[in-house]
């Protein structure tokens, strides 16, 4: 594979993981103007809620299959359209079923498109012989920041959730489509070519993966909870205005952001184990700080760190799996991806049930001791032979089969 081809690949995936931080913020955080949209009662809401991730964890088991036949780059090249269009259509209908259909479109497309992205994202560090993961994941969260502004500014004015959505549509759509014409995965996504390829491939042993899923679980729970619960925790608990209790998830997001734009630099120099371990560390001391916090301020140091730690956890556990498994690393990665959706669903119930049922102070502790868990795990995250951030990154690109088993 050249390096032009590398360089716009890497661009054109970029722009992918930008128009789906987008789309996802436009969806999640107008959550209560689709409830009122469509009608739907607080008791029917979470299942329409819990409906998204479970398709999503169907839409990533299907492209689990599906990239054994076609590659990751078709999968993505059609599964983001199809989650914009989705998007566009839980803002156009009036009636429960057209809300039903268009989230389960949206649930279905999400999965395959998260799966193929990090598919692509790992193919292409592979071939770049050092660390670039954690950057697609930052334009992720720069996405995420702009959807989140676009959303703010259609609650403010007022709009439609149509009219709010149909210019992000409309720009993001033909952008993605033209991106999309210089995807580049490596030897259909890490399927190596030649006799070195078929040494170094490992057949999928989940029992191998589970220490990854593990992790991956518990860091979205870790995220849920602050997407879930910074805002009433903070009014609640720490008697902050409602106001102020909006700041917290935006400091989280922005600390995201930072941490994984310079997350692959730490990974170059002192590696992924030492990199995943601090951040676990920053992510429980977060914890630990919103929990004893006697005040606003305070609490929003806390989760200040819980950005900063749980940042370069997800990036690095996709990664990790494509280190583990070389010769299969597409399937690795779809059947990881699920945990995603997993955590997402256990994480905002959890926090709430031991909230009620104790207090919510007590609640911080639970996601705080579950990220912990990650340290048990980190060598997981080690390459074998040489590894990304010990001086053995291949400075320039090299053919894919022919580099080290690190990503």
């Amino acid at each position: 594979m050249t390096d032009a081809r590398l360089r716009h690949g890497r661009a054109s995936l970029a722009v992918s993981f930008f128009v789906q931080g987008v789309t996802f913020a436009l969806l999640v955080t107008r959550i209560p103007a689709i409830q009122d949209r469509y009608g739907i009662s607080d008791g029917l809401l979470p299942a329409f809620l819990a409906a998204v991730p479970i398709l999503a964890g169907v839409g990533s088991v299907t492209t689990e299959h599906l990239v054994k036949r076609v590659r990751p780059t078709t999968v993505l090249r059609w599964s983001q359209p199809v989650v914009l269009l989705a998007l566009l259509g839980v803002g156009a209908g009036s009636e429960m079923w057209e809300a039903g259909l268009a989230l389960g479109a949206f649930g279905l497309a999400v999965g395959a498109l998260d799966a193929s992205m990090n598919m692509l994202g790992v193919s292409l560090q592979r071939s770049y012989g050092r660390s670039i993961m954690l950057g697609f994941h930052a334009v992720y969260s720069l996405g995420g920041i702009a959807g989140a502004s676009i959303a703010w500014a259609g609650a403010h004015w007022h709009l439609s959730l149509f009219v709010s959505y149909l210019p992000a549509v409309a720009l993001l759509l033909p952008g993605a489509l033209i991106a999309s014409r210089w995807y580049a995965d490596a030897d259909a996504g890490g399927k190596e070519t030649g006799e070195a390829g078929e040494d170094r491939a490992k057949p999928l042993v989940f029992k191998l993966l589970l220490p990854l899923c593990l992790v991956m679980t518990f860091a979205y729970i870790g995220d849920s909870t602050v997407s879930n619960w910074s805002a009433k925790y903070l009014e609640d608990v720490l008697h902050s205005s409602e106001e102020l209790a909006t700041v917290p998830y935006n400091i989280y997001m922005v600390t995201t952001l930072i941490g994984r734009a310079v997350g692959d630099l730490g990974v170059r120099r002192f590696g992924a184990v030492v990199v995943v371990r601090t951040g676990t560390v920053v992510a429980a001391l977060g914890f630990a700080v919103v929990a004893v916090a006697p005040g606003p301020w305070v609490g929003m140091l806390g989760f200040t760190l819980l950005g900063l730690g749980l940042c370069v956890i997800v990036p690095q556990t996709f990664a990790a799996a494509g280190r583990l498994f070389p010769g299969n690393s597409d399937q690795a990665i779809a059947r990881l991806n699920i945990f995603n959706y997993v955590g997402f669903l256990v994480g905002s119930p959890l926090v709430g049930a031991i909230g009620d049922a104790w207090s919510y102070r007590g609640a911080m502790v639970v996601p705080m001791l579950l990220v912990l868990v990650t340290l048990v795990y980190a060598r997981s995250f080690a390459g074998e032979g040489d590894r990304y951030g010990d001086g053995h990154e291949r400075p320039r690109t090299a053919d894919v089969g022919r580099g080290s088993n690190g990503l």
